[in-house]
């Protein structure tokens, strides 16, 4: 592997990429404090909800980074890993709260009518982690990324 400045900069898409699983990580993060903060406001301020759960998804966050840095540096493995644990499973995780509301007693409509600031700022940080992630992944295999990738870095 080439090092320092004479490694050939990443083309433009597979930069655009890394920005966006930036971007998706601190929406993730972000939503992760609101969640905390609501949790704690609400009573529901279990140690498991304050510090577990949290802790697990900022270890999560902090391995998409990771991974991410490896993706931008031509690493075929890092891309696969990105399109399958965080892509794949970020976005079953994303969708899978909000997919609940008609099953847990509440339908759509009167959960709608209960929503407050801080769940059009979660529902706001999930479109962006969404948003990110697609166009993360869909830049990733585009032409001058998919030759990055197979000149193998």
């Amino acid at each position: 592997m080439l090092s320092g400045t004479d490694e050939p900069p990443a083309p433009a898409t597979v930069r655009a990429s890394f920005a966006l699983w930036l971007t998706a990580v601190a929406a993730g993060v972000f939503e992760t404090v609101l969640a905390v903060i609501r949790a704690a406001a609400e009573g529901d301020a279990s140690a498991s909800v304050l510090t577990g759960g949290p802790a697990l998804r900022v270890a999560g966050y902090a391995a998409v980074v990771l991974v991410a840095v490896r993706m931008r540096r031509g690493g075929g493995w890092a891309r696969a890993a990105l399109v399958g644990a965080a892509a794949v499973l970020g976005t079953l995780a994303l969708i899978s709260e909000p997919g609940a509301w008609p099953t847990d007693g509440q339908g759509i409509g009167e959960a709608l009518r209960n929503v407050d600031v801080v769940d059009v700022l979660l529902g706001g940080s999930r479109v962006l982690q969404l948003a990110a992630v697609v166009m993360a992944v869909a830049l990733m295999f585009r032409r001058s990324a998919n030759a990055w990738f197979r000149a193998g870095r």
